[in-house]
Formats: structure tokens, C-alpha cells, sequence
């Protein structure tokens, strides 16, 4: 399964030698990091296709952009705060935590949404048939136990399940373990790795490699519906010493996402290739047409159902602020268009 993940930049000093840590950006450049996997198919077109520097050009600025690809919202976080990036991405949750840690600082919000992707929970105990089932013996993968987005939507539904007060109850049975290494160790058995809250394309890969792997229940399903999995979000300092260079960057997202959009409805598998030619990717073009064709899967920059997380995550005491609305940790130019 390793043939599917990269090694990933995690220090933040290697980052630093990497891009180069600086104080400020003058307008005409941006530096934009990605993390791992088909959910970053909006950016892998931004950069295939160099729509940043087209929209540019258009406004009259040439743009130099710098591209990093990162594993964990952690070392995304760790580079915006000390200026070494200047755009990032992760799941909801851990933007909301930046936005409510940066609140009257460095005011990081999110620029767009990246898609709506569910994850699964999902299982080779047969005697799981739902969250309630999970016992001491159990271990759930996920890539940032407590913190990340698959742990923080845990504790959304285990609040509603079973009280506020237990709401990190699966904190105690979740292991911290990268996608690629939890799918594999699912399709061989034998681990102490029963369960994975797994996103594309690895639930895929586990529920087609291992006939004992089920779903339990998907992040859909928690939320309410579709959800927004990942956003890019950036600082107040950029946004606005750059507005030339972020109208550039927001035009590009949404010109990639209809090309996405256009793709999918036509088959034409010309977004799957974008993605395995960026990304380098070893999966099989068959298998990301198939996930970027899912009726689940919704490429759009439109954020969707992101205020569950904002204000579940209050209720059990995450966040500190309570936002009013989504448009309250989203920039300004993303309120022009549907949003939640």
C-alpha cells in the first residue's frame, strides 16, 4: 500500500530550507500546500493547468507560484503561523481551530472549500453494527487521534450519543496512523488494527481488497449529508496586502472546479489523469475515475455543511468562539456564492 503515499514534509524547519520562511510576501507570489490523495483534485488542476498564473496575467500581474505537497494539519498550521506559507489546507476541524486560536491576531479563515468527500468508519469486526458496538479491544486508525478531522467528527456523534461529557470516549481506542498503513493493515488482518475512519481512495481499496471489511457508518451520515471534507485556508495579513494575488488564486479554484464538474458529467477521465500526472500517483486510472465519477464525491469550492462543525465543536468545548454563521471563518470573496 506504501506505493500510494510519499514520504511527507513534516518538519517545520525542513519546511523552512525547503520554501523559505519569510516574514511577508510581496504581491505576485503565493506559496499554496496541499496534502496527499484524490480530495486535492481542485488543486492538482489549479497547478496542472497554471490557472493562478493565467488569472494573473488577466489582471495585468505576473504571479511566481510555489507549490509544496505536506502530510498533517499540524505542520500545515505550524508554516502559516510562522509565515513560511502562505495558503494551506486541511480538514474543517482543524482550520476551525486555527480560526479560533487566531481570533483577533492573525485571523486565519478559510478561502474555499476543496470538495465534499465523505469517510467511512469502517471495520472487519463482525460483531460492529454501529458506533455504539466499539469496545475497550477495538482500535480505530486515524491519522491524528483527538485532533484531526476523522476524531473531531467521532466526537460529534459520540456527544449526541452519549453525552457532552463523553464525547472523547473513542479518543482511548484510536491509534494515530497514516491512511496508506491503516488500509493495509485492514486488508491483511492479523493487527491489533481492527477499524479505520478511512477517506477516498483507501475505503475503496479496503472494502474491494478484504471481503470481512464493512461500513459502519460515513461522516454523511454524521453531518447530516454531504459535508465539506478539506479547505484552504490563509491569514487576514495575506488576504489583504494581497488582493490581486488572492483574486487570482480564488478565480483559478473556481475555474478548476468546473472543469472538474464538466469532466465528471462528460466521463471523459481527463481530471483522472490531471490527478495521476500531478501527484504521481501508482493507483490505477480506472479506479480514480471511478472515485471522482461517485455521485458522493462533489468537487465544488462551495463550502457545505461546515457550520455543524463550527458550532458542534463548541458545544463540547473545542472552539472557544462561536461563530455566528460560516461567512464568519470564510473570507469575504467566497460569500458571493452558496455556502453553509
Amino acid at each position: 500500500m506504501k506505493q500510494f503515499f510519499r514520504t511527507p514534509i513534516s518538519l517545520l524547519a525542513g519546511l523552512g530550507l525547503l520554501l523559505g520562511a519569510t516574514a511577508a510576501q510581496a504581491e505576485g507570489k503565493i506559496r499554496v500546500a496541499q496534502q496527499f490523495g484524490i480530495a486535492y483534485l481542485i488543486l492538482d488542476v489549479v497547478q496542472d493547468q497554471k490557472l493562478i498564473e493565467k488569472h494573473g496575467k488577466a489582471q495585468g500581474l505576473d504571479i511566481e507560484v510555489e507549490w509544496a505537497q505536506i502530510s498533517g494539519a499540524t505542520a500545515m498550521n505550524e508554516a502559516l503561523l510562522a509565515g513560511s506559507l502562505d495558503v494551506v489546507s486541511a480538514g474543517v476541524p482543524p482550520m476551525l481551530t486555527l480560526w479560533d486560536r487566531t481570533k483577533g491576531k492573525q485571523n486565519v479563515k478559510a478561502v474555499a472549500a476543496l470538495g465534499a468527500l465523505p469517510n467511512y468508519l469502517i471495520t472487519t469486526n463482525p460483531n460492529i453494527k454501529s458506533l455504539k458496538d466499539f469496545s475497550d479491544k477495538d482500535r480505530i486508525a486515524v491519522p491524528a487521534a483527538g485532533t484531526g478531522f476523522q476524531s473531531r467528527t467521532l466526537q460529534i456523534e459520540t456527544a449526541k450519543l452519549f453525552g457532552k461529557e463523553n464525547a472523547k470516549k473513542y479518543d482511548a481506542i484510536s491509534v494515530s496512523l497514516p491512511h496508506p498503513d491503516a488500509t493495509a493493515a485492514l486488508i491483511a488482518g492479523g493487527t491489533e488494527i481492527n477499524s479505520h475512519f478511512s477517506s477516498a481512495p483507501f475505503y475503496y481499496q479496503a472494502l474491494a481488497g478484504n471481503p470481512k471489511v464493512r461500513k459502519v457508518l460515513s461522516s454523511y451520515d454524521i453531518l447530516g449529508g454531504p459535508a465539506t471534507f478539506n479547505v484552504l485556508y490563509s491569514t487576514q495579513k495575506f488576504h489583504d496586502e494581497n488582493p490581486k494575488t488572492y483574486k487570482a488564486f480564488y478565480a483559478a479554484l473556481r475555474e478548476a472546479a468546473e472543469f472538474v464538474r464538466k469532466d465528471k458529467a462528460a466521463g471523459t477521465g481527463k481530471a483522472a489523469d490531471v490527478f495521476i500526472r500531478v501527484q504521481k500517483s501508482k493507483l490505477d486510472p480506472a479506479l480514480v475515475k471511478k472515485i471522482i465519477e461517485d455521485p458522493e464525491n462533489d468537487f465544488t469550492v462551495n463550502p457545505q455543511n461546515t457550520y455543524i462543525y463550527a458550532d458542534k465543536l463548541h458545544a463540547i468545548d473545542v472552539l472557544k468562539n462561536k461563530a455566528a454563521s460560516w461567512k464568519d471563518y470564510f473570507f469575504e470573496e467566497a460569500w458571493a456564492h452558496p455556502g453553509s
